[in-house]
């Protein structure tokens, strides 16, 4: 009796070991399809891996968790990269002139269409953007539809125009390189100079009379802008951590064949 009750009690001890070296191995495969940012040249990082020469597509959405503060929310992030001439890809030349006018576009269509039909209802959106990206993220922002059927909490945009000035949901950071002439080149900069001008934020990369690096390089350097926190806000705390598991690329054509 005395021996089976020792084996009984053995096996008990090895199922326990069992079940927690899975719980360790689980919880670290876990934690290996998360990644927590801290900064908005992260974000940035994130956002450039939309220029894949159209072989993944440049917008992507990601779940995550958004913290701020003592809120903690769970958010989608939706990243657009900018103008990338590839064949049958809505990032042209055509669409930088539509969006700098405040005008639709397939880039624009394509996105909302990419929200609805991939992310819930009622969800939390951080929409994040670069150049080009960045005045669709802003348009998305206002669009009547993503407004109604979502939340959007914050649009980042980096070297990109102001647009859709006062119909935009959430908060807008709009950061740009001094030497980054992209940021002004849209009709708000003559219908809302002050807004174009003043609610930019700036920071100097030392690009001087370098506006492509300007616009391409400066955003991804933490000596420039990891004062910005996943957000765009300067001295803000707030922290992003993302499920890259769940992490999918999305076509933007400009004729669904």
């Amino acid at each position: 009796m005395k021996a089976k009750s020792r084996f009984v009690k053995r096996l008990a001890a090895m199922l326990l070991v069992v079940f927690t070296l899975m719980s360790i191995t689980t919880a670290y495969a876990a934690s290996g399809n998360t990644q927590t940012y801290t900064n908005a040249p992260e974000i940035y990082k994130l956002v450039r891996d939309g220029y894949n020469q159209g072989a993944q597509g440049p917008i992507s959405i990601t779940k995550g968790t958004l913290k701020s503060g003592w809120s903690t929310k769970t958010v989608y992030l939706v990243t657009l990269s900018g103008t990338e001439l590839v064949f049958n890809q809505s990032t042209e030349v055509l669409t930088d002139l539509l969006s700098g006018f405040n005008l639709k576009s397939a880039y624009y269509y394509n996105v909302v269409n990419v929200i609805t039909n991939n992310v819930p209802r009622n969800a939390n959106l951080v929409i994040a953007g670069h150049s080009l990206g960045g005045m669709i993220a802003q348009q998305v922002a206002a669009d009547s539809t993503i407004k109604a059927r979502y939340n959007v909490l914050n649009t980042v945009c980096f070297g990109s125009p102001l647009l859709a000035a006062g119909f935009r949901e959430g908060t807008v950071r709009r950061l740009g390189d001094v030497n980054d002439v992209v940021p002004y080149l849209s009709g708000n900069l003559f219908v809302t100079p002050a807004r174009a001008i003043l609610g930019l934020n700036r920071e100097d990369g030392g690009y001087y009379l370098q506006p492509l690096s300007a616009h391409n390089a400066s955003y991804g350097r933490t000596d420039v802008w990891g004062k910005y926190d996943v957000t765009g806000t300067k001295y803000g705390g707030a922290k992003l951590t993302l499920d890259l598991s769940t992490r999918v690329f999305y076509q933007s054509p400009i004729i669904d064949w």
